[in-house]
């Protein structure tokens, strides 16, 4: 019975998102008590309150690009698009193209890549992202580089993230790929 709603929640959230869920379903088979708490990491995960969805995505999918370069990016781009954010700024960042983005998102942009990648060189411009977003946005986006980390990075570890991807935008009704 609670199998059967393991596994109910579980496609459920696949036809969400637009992907493939099997290491959950590994978790889940292999222990229940994990997957039970790897399910309450969820808030964490998607917690948003006053970045705005742009921003949000796009410190996101640079972090889970920054791990994975298939199912996870495409879920934070499956998730960007359905919370409006355009085709044009996914483009951008999947291209790291940040000349063709907003200034503030270019902000955004730099800070997580610096933040990834450990470069020291997040200070400068943390202080514009708090100034722009307050210090429950810079939460925000911290939480949010984090926690989207941690979806490729247990997949990788399980060994269900093995293969590349083209990440597609969807746009309408016609599907664009990067």
């Amino acid at each position: 019975m609670l199998d059967q709603l393991i596994e109910r929640q579980i496609a459920a959230q696949e036809r969400r998102l637009g992907a493939p869920l099997e290491y959950l379903r590994h978790i889940a088979r292999v222990s229940r008590a994990a997957f039970f708490k790897f399910a309450l990491f969820m808030p964490v995960a998607t917690h948003r309150r006053v970045l705005p969805p742009d921003a949000y995505f796009v410190a996101h999918i640079l972090a889970s690009r920054a791990e994975d370069c298939g199912t996870c990016v495409q879920i934070e781009v499956n998730e960007a698009r359905r919370h409006g954010v355009s085709p044009s700024i996914l483009r951008a960042v999947l291209a790291d193209l940040t000349d063709d983005l907003p200034a503030d998102l270019a902000e955004v942009l730099c800070f997580t890549q610096a933040v990834v990648e450990r470069t020291d060189e997040e200070d400068e411009t943390r202080e514009r992202l708090r100034a722009r977003y307050g210090e429950e946005g810079l939460v925000e986006l911290a939480l949010g580089i984090a926690a989207a980390r941690v979806f490729p990075v247990t997949q990788r570890a399980l060994g269900h993230a093995k293969s590349c991807a083209l990440v597609e935008i969807e746009v309408e009704a016609n599907a664009e790929s990067l």
